[in-house]
């Protein structure tokens, strides 16, 4: 190469949070952790490919990001003195997509990652310096299009399901739409894919999986906890929001084997929330997939087994453990099981909503969407908190933002300081009183029908993106018949739980707090029955179940089959 790859990139990362240069005592603290090296240029730190790598400080030279090394050679970074190489999946986990190779020769610090992992947690101070770049690098990257490459047609279900699962787990990518972009089928025809066999996922650069589902793709750039799991475990947890992100996390750090299994991505729907301003010991607010981020790396950081996806299809009873059915036909068995796997947003009755889901109707208002409306008219439908932190997010990208209620009144249902900034935001317009009746477009969404709910007038809008958020239900199908629920679905629990239903309990006896009606089995978060609906909530139920988990293994009474 006759110009050093990266020249110039510094002065840029020199104005960048995601970047910042390590002092001689946080240097000497990870001299003595791992090890110093000479390196040369040209040397390769690690490798695309790679199902791992480890941790590097640049105290002398200077090291390059590339995506494509030796073919496409797109330079992400440059590291220069004082700076640390890596990413969120040095301590997440999950193979690596990008090159680091040694640009100019000098002096790096190398320390495994597994010892990193531990540094998070036992560190704080140096530790939130390196995840808090790393999780910042990683919004970076996702903003960039780096990362694995998603060829397929808008219009494609499959398509949509991918860049779904892919964005809810904030995996970088870069999206190729066959409908946009006219390079795209000169890229499949060089890749020897015709367009018929999209969506395909191109990975390290040449490797082409044809519409992969889910678990197929996460299994292949290393998602998720790896190996086996064990036979029988003390608490499976279903769900990976804030109540079963805190669940497994505790369990985990209490020493019971724990296992948690997620059906998209962990985080839940918190993840899906632009910022959190609301939550304890975060005056600044923080974005619902950083919270989740960070749950779920202390969660493994104590050794919980955290699975995705792992839709729970089903629940049974086996020589006196549960064993929760799997939609991949694996199974999870434990002594104990917290359900935490929360509700899901409503839908209104309108015609033909379903056909514009992925094509300007979404459920949840993260970085990913913001980018797929960005400069276009926007509404979102909804007065609570998440219709509330979505329009105060989405007026940052959007050309024009609209939030509609069905009501007079913003504040019935929605926290005050949502209000407060949403009143000051000349950049929200609210429409009270109104309600969605028609969305209309020829192959994407291009306009809505709305009615005035006082005097019955209809008018049409302009718009690119309709965000809904209109109340969820929980995701309990998989029980069903299984334990006691209220007229709604949600799981009954503790006191809740009467009559018949405490047919499996000893004569006198009730289920523990946040117990259900099958003995072992609780419920946490939004799935049961009275909850607060509160990120602070959630994470004390998930936490408090660990507690009433050791109460009953140490009293057992075995599940009926």
């Amino acid at each position: 190469m006759n110009e050093p790859l990266g020249a110039g990139v510094e002065e840029v990362m020199d104005r960048s949070g995601a970047f910042p240069r390590l002092d001689e005592a946080q240097r000497r603290t990870l001299r003595a952790m791992g090890t110093v090296r000479r390196v040369k240029s040209g040397d390769v730190l690690f490798r695309e490919g790679d199902e791992g790598y480890d941790f590097f400080v640049v105290e002398e030279g200077a090291v390059t990001i590339v995506q494509g090394f030796g073919a496409e050679n797109r330079v992400i970074a440059v590291h220069g003195h004082h700076r640390f190489v890596g990413e969120l999946n040095l301590v997440t986990g999950g193979h690596v997509y990008l090159t680091a190779v040694v640009r100019d020769p000098g002096e790096v610090i190398q320390v495994r990652a597994e010892r990193i992992r531990n540094l998070v947690s036992s560190d704080p101070e140096l530790g939130n310096v390196i995840l808090g770049a790393f999780v910042e690098r990683r919004s970076i990257l996702i903003g960039m299009g780096a990362g694995l490459k998603l060829i397929g047609s808008r219009y494609s279900p499959d398509t949509r399901r991918l860049r779904e699962f892919i964005a809810r787990n904030r995996q970088p990518y870069k999206w190729m739409d066959l409908e946009a972009d006219p390079e795209v089928e000169t890229f499949l025809a060089h890749m020897g894919v015709a367009p018929s066999e999209t969506p395909v996922v191109v990975w390290e650069g040449t490797e082409v999986m044809r519409n992969p589902s889910n678990g197929e793709l996460a299994a292949r750039i290393g998602m998720g906890t790896r190996g086996a799991p064990p036979a029988i475990c003390d608490v499976v947890v279903v769900g990976g929001g804030p109540a079963g992100l805190a669940a497994a996390l505790y369990g985990a750090s209490e020493g019971l084997d724990t296992q948690a299994v997620e059906s998209i991505a962990f985080g839940g729907q918190a993840s899906t929330s632009s910022r959190i301003e609301n939550y304890l010991g975060f005056p600044a607010g923080i974005s619902g997939s950083e919270l989740a981020e960070r749950a779920s790396i202390q969660a493994a950081k104590f050794g919980a087994r955290l699975v995705v996806p792992g839709e729970a299809v089903g629940l049974e009873g086996e020589e006196g453990y549960h064993v929760v059915r799997l939609a991949s036909g694996d199974t999870a068995t434990g002594r104990t099981v917290i359900v935490a796997t929360g509700a899901q947003y409503n839908k209104p009755a309108v015609p033909r909503l379903s056909e514009y889901e992925g094509l300007g109707v979404y459920y949840a208002a993260t970085q990913a969407e913001a980018l797929l409306c960005a400069d276009e008219p926007v509404l979102i439908v909804g007065g609570g908190n998440s219709a509330g932190q979505a329009a105060v997010y989405l007026s940052q990208h959007a050309r024009r933002c609209h939030l509609m209620i069905r009501g007079p009144d913003l504040g019935k249902s929605m926290s005050r300081y949502l209000v407060d900034q949403i009143e000051r935001d000349d950049r929200v317009e609210v429409m009270h009183n109104s309600e969605l009746v028609t969305v209309q477009g020829e192959r994407q969404l291009e306009s809505v029908g709305v009615r005035d709910t006082v005097s019955g007038a209809e008018s049409e809008h302009e718009v690119r993106a309709l965000f809904i958020f209109i109340g969820a239900s929980p995701h309990t199908d998989w029980l069903r018949g299984q334990v006691a629920m209220d007229e709604r679905c949600f799981l009954l629990t503790g006191r809740d739980v009467d009559g018949d239903d405490l047919a499996a309990y000893p004569s006198g006896e009730v289920p523990y707090f946040l117990e259900t009606s099958r003995p072992g089995l609780f419920a946490v978060g939004d799935v049961h029955s009275g909850s607060i609906k509160r990120v602070a909530s959630a994470v004390g139920e998930g936490s408090m179940a660990v507690r009433l988990v050791h109460q009953r293994l140490a009293v057992p009474i075995h599940p009926s089959g």
